[in-house]
């Protein structure tokens, strides 16, 4: 969508025209999946697939949100403490307002219509991406001075302390800092990042969505941040590190003992996807795109067997990909337990790689996947 289009829904919604109109958007992780909140290293980009938020300020401190997409409409009020809505969507809009106001910032009312053509449920992270929108609408609405690691931090916080998932801050930080063709390689500890230029000659990003939605996600995301936790407590106690990022697998089993086997397996997953990412972007580096596919079948295995966010779905794509010589690398993406599958397949033969996997997938679960390719693009933006 352009600026026209919606900005003409806003005037449609609200009667006026729009003060400003931002595009954010979703996001893929190549690898390093579930080390953001553990310290680690990620390599997300930007997609160009976005959440767009059109905003004008209201003279009272009615907060009025319209999400076309779902035709539903919400209605709050500044003067009282903000309260979580139970539709859910509207919280990630609140979350970040409610985060911008403890930081001291002055916010007033302000009409809001969110549209956007980002997959949801497909492990993309739109919420992020709304997140991300929504603070950096309120930078322009409201003049405000915050730079864009501060916005990262704010749409981060919303997500932990209002929408109540205890998530780290890759999602936010690749929908905020994305750049068109290259990933960034983020260090999850200071958030000091590297871009990397990522266009592969003949290889395109393609996602399989298994059309589960992750019901179990936002809890057990919780589980196993608290698992992580129990972990990295019991091997300080032994040892003078201050992360994973520093334990070894010597380490851990040092400390075996004193914690229990699936707390173990989280451990053990954290510490070998930290060494795996370290190696995948010396393999892309290096142009080794087959090594780099390697890492990402090895991702997918730990996800799925020691860290148990996978599903059946995602484990049937996985284990066809790896039979097809088209596909350089596959695994499952995001928090889990349904979403997507990311794959690097040969463009050429695209169609008829999904034909085959699908034709398995239906075999096996009586219904289709769902393909989406996948372009990197730039980040949260103000649209001309």
């Amino acid at each position: 969508m352009n600026k026209a289009e919606v900005s003409a829904l806003f005037a449609q919604q609200f009667n006026e025209a729009p003060s400003f109109v931002i595009a954010s958007p979703g996001r893929i992780n190549l690898i390093g999946e579930h080390v953001d909140y553990n310290s680690g290293f990620v390599l997300p980009a930007a997609i160009d697939k976005y959440m767009y938020v059109a905003v004008s300020q209201r003279n009272d401190s009615q907060i009025l949100l319209h999400a076309t997409d779902l035709n539903q409409n919400f209605q709050t009020n500044l003067d009282a403490a903000l309260q979580p809505s139970s539709s859910g969507w509207p919280n990630y809009v609140l979350g970040v307002i409610d985060e911008l106001r403890k930081d001291g910032h002055v916010v007033s009312g302000f009409n809001m219509l969110i549209t956007g053509n980002i997959p949801i449920g497909a492990g993309v992270s739109s919420s992020a991406a709304l997140e991300c929108a929504t603070v950096f609408a309120c930078k322009h609405l409201f003049d405000l001075d915050i730079s864009k690691q501060s916005m990262v931090k704010i749409a981060q916080r919303a997500e932990n302390n209002f929408v109540g998932v205890n998530c780290g801050v890759m999602d936010q930080f690749a929908s905020m800092f994305g750049k068109a063709d290259h990933v960034i390689k983020l260090d999850c500890a200071d958030l000091s990042y590297t871009y990397f230029p990522f266009k592969l000659e003949g290889i395109s990003i393609v996602l399989f969505d298994t059309f589960v939605k992750h019901s179990l996600a936002s809890s057990e995301y919780n589980t196993r941040r608290q698992e992580c936790e129990t972990g990295l407590a019991a091997l300080r106690q032994q040892f003078s590190i201050t992360s994973f990022r520093e334990a070894t697998l010597a380490m851990l089993d040092t400390v075996a003992d004193s914690i229990s086997d699936k707390v173990y397996n989280r451990c053990k997953y954290v510490i070998e996807e930290i060494g795996r990412m370290e190696a995948a972007c010396n393999h892309l580096l290096a142009g080794e795109i087959g090594a780099f596919g390697t890492r990402m079948y090895e991702t997918h295995m730990g996800l799925s067997e020691l860290y148990e966010v996978s599903c059946p779905e995602l484990d049937c794509i996985v284990e066809n990909c790896k039979k097809e010589n088209d596909i350089v690398g596959a695994r499952m993406m995001g928090g889990g337990f349904g979403g997507c599958v990311i794959a690097l397949v040969q463009t050429a033969n695209v169609e008829a790689v999904y034909n085959r996997i699908n034709t398995a997938y239906q075999n096996k679960f009586g219904r289709n996947m769902g393909k989406y390719l996948m372009h990197i693009g730039d980040g949260t933006r103000l649209l001309d």
